[in-house]
């Protein structure tokens, strides 16, 4: 800016910064009157100069009428001072033409420069930014007009290219959001997703968590190879038995009793996923299967499990291991074999129905050693509430899955290879993961709900490392996991290790092995997450389909003397619970929802009685 040297005069007409003022005494420094009738004293290079007066007040700069468009087409093109440019514009040089006529180069549109030397711009730099700031201010229209729908939660159709932004924050791909943001709403994920609820953006049903935990959610799309040919142990005369929960999709274990020896078949995948390839490294990358209510994103090709799920086709390349035990439950000799087996689906339930069979009486006879031995030795048994969650056609159905002796049989047979594969893995020198826990804090069997509530809680989570170690929870020397390679790769990565031996093919080393397991982990850490958060989503959202519902809950916790720590078996939900008197451990109560925020992943509820 060029500012004026000298001292202006008083009762001159100033400019100080972008305001005008008012000259009022003239010294060292000069003292000004601003608009709002304050004064201040300033340094004369902080003023210019743009009318000598006589002002009487900067209240008398009222706005003028004249013709400041015919004066810019007289001086287009050229130069004039800012006197000129008042006398062409509004036929007088005064102090309130003289600041009108400044507001019209502090617009910066058709003028530009400073008052004593002020350049009128060419017609072509006025009509294009004259669309710029038309398109400038529709825009801003348009924002304003959006924001108002937004408000009142009414958007239009054209409004959901914009509602993007906000859906990035709900998901956890940005940390701001404009929209959000001049709505006055605080900016995080659980605000993002109720703004995109409130707008019918999303509806309440929608399962952002997969997204938000940055887990894959497209099918593996790599071309599968062929099964190798390969000498197999031939067991199709043997029958064996696929055991899950009714609707399972990726069956692979099944179970076989031939005299005393048990035999775990698990589905052959290392036979079609190498060490070294694209879907190895998909797998790892992915960890596991992920298992929503809506279904199952596999970690492998869908072909995979469509040729090698135990009683998928009429016969199954598995990988077998022949288990015996002593009349302690201790195992006594694990063979491992490649081998053809035909499997049969059963459902827990049809199996508990047929425990009485000579059969399932005999596998069961088994397990129930190895499972005793396992509790000698500290295992801990938590039968705490469990239930599937679905949604099917929008519909979210949940089924408790009760406590039965198939169950466990199945859960044993899968334990004991667990620690076959370790035993075999470990006499023969070959490098996998072993999986881990330390033990709790010395404490009894728990018995009832809250103990086994809070017995949980002090276990450690179980860890995969390259050295066999006490698997405390599980009350095994060493263990590993072996019977789902389907669906989990550090199984996958047990499998390929154990059929590279078989083979007399080179092994991964030990630290090869750990590096893999750490990176596949991780991303099982993550994928667990989103089915954690997912799950707890389509409770709340069938609280809401079912706001008059009613059931019972547990005390298995104390927060203080009027609150307490409750589960809601049925739903296997946990929820605090204000009570009249201090709540009492097993303390049963009788609820009904009072509350649901699903945004928030909260339900409240109220003690009925």
């Amino acid at each position: 800016m060029s500012t004026y040297q000298s001292s202006p005069p008083v009762n001159s007409l100033v400019l100080y910064k972008i305001r005008p003022a008012r000259v009022v005494s003239v010294g060292e420094k000069i003292e000004i009157e601003l608009e709002a009738g304050q004064t201040k004293r300033v340094r004369p290079k902080d003023l210019e100069l743009l009318h000598p007066g006589p002002l009487r007040g900067v209240g008398d700069l009222l706005p003028q009428q004249g013709e400041p468009e015919a004066a810019w087409e007289l001086l287009e093109g050229g130069t004039a001072t800012l006197q000129e440019l008042a006398e062409l514009a509004f036929e007088a040089f005064t102090p309130a033409t003289a600041w009108a006529a400044w507001q019209l180069v502090a617009d910066g549109l058709n003028f530009t420069g400073n008052p004593t030397a002020i350049r009128a711009r060419t017609r072509a730099e006025v009509e294009r930014d004259r669309a710029e700031r038309g398109a400038k201010a529709a825009a801003e229209r348009d924002w304003q007009d959006f924001l108002t729908r937004m408000a009142q939660a009414r958007p239009a159709p054209e409004d959901r290219p914009r509602l993007v932004e906000v859906e990035r924050l709900a998901l956890g791909q940005t940390e701001r959001s404009r929209i959000l943001d001049a709505l006055g709403h605080e900016q995080n994920p659980v605000n993002a997703h109720r703004a995109l609820i409130q707008v019918g953006y999303w509806a309440d049903r929608h399962n952002p968590y997969p997204g938000r935990c940055k887990v894959p959610t497209g099918e593996v799309a790599w071309p599968v190879p062929e099964l190798p040919l390969e000498d197999r142990l031939d067991l199709t005369g043997l029958p064996a038995y696929a055991i899950d929960d009714l609707g399972n999709q990726d069956p692979d274990d099944a179970l076989s009793l031939d005299g005393d020896c048990l035999w775990v078949h698990v589905a052959d995948v290392a036979a079609l996923i190498a060490p070294q390839g694209e879907i190895e490294r998909e797998a790892r990358a992915r960890g596991s299967n992920l298992y929503l209510p809506e279904g199952v994103i596999n970690m492998l090709p869908l072909a995979v499990t469509e040729r090698l799920g135990l009683g998928l086709q009429p016969i199954s390349p598995a990988l077998s291991f022949a288990l015996r035990c002593d009349a302690d439950g201790v195992l006594c000799a694990t063979q491992v074999h490649r081998t053809w087996i035909r499997a049969q689906r059963l459902t827990y339930d049809e199996v508990e129905g047929r425990l009485g069979e000579a059969l399932f009486a005999a596998m069961c006879a088994l397990t129930d050693r190895f499972r005793a031995r396992r509790v000698a030795a500290g295992a801990t048994s938590l039968d705490l509430p469990e239930v599937s969650v679905r949604v099917q056609d929008g519909r979210v159905s949940i089924r408790p899955l009760p406590r039965l002796a198939s169950r466990e049989l199945v859960a044993d047979a899968m334990l004991m290879a667990g620690e076959g594969a370790a035993r075999f893995c470990l006499e023969h020198a070959i490098p996998i993961a072993y999986a881990t826990q330390a033990p709790p804090e010395a404490g009894e069997q728990p018995r009832d709900l809250a103990a086994m509530f809070a017995r949980r809680r002090a276990f450690k989570p179980s860890r995969l490392v390259g050295a066999p170690d006490l698997h405390a929870g599980l009350g095994l020397e060493f263990y590993t996991r072996a019977t789902s390679p389907l669906r989990r790769y550090s199984d996958l990565l047990v499998h390929q290790q154990i059929r590279a031996w078989l083979r007399g093919e080179p092994l991964l080393t030990v630290e090869q092995v750990t590096e893999r397991i750490a990176e596949a982990e991780t991303a099982a850490a993550v994928t667990r997450r989103a089915e954690r958060l997912s799950n707890l989503h389509w409770k709340l959202v069938y609280l809401k389909d079912n706001p008059d519902w009613q059931g019972e809950a547990t005390i298995v916790g104390k927060d203080d003397r009027n609150k307490g720590l409750a589960l809601v078996p049925t739903l296997a939900l946990e929820t605090r619970l204000r009570l009249r008197d201090e709540p009492e451990l097993n303390q049963g109560l009788r609820v009904a929802v009072r509350e649901v925020d699903i945004p928030a992943q909260t339900a409240s509820f109220r003690v009925l009685g």
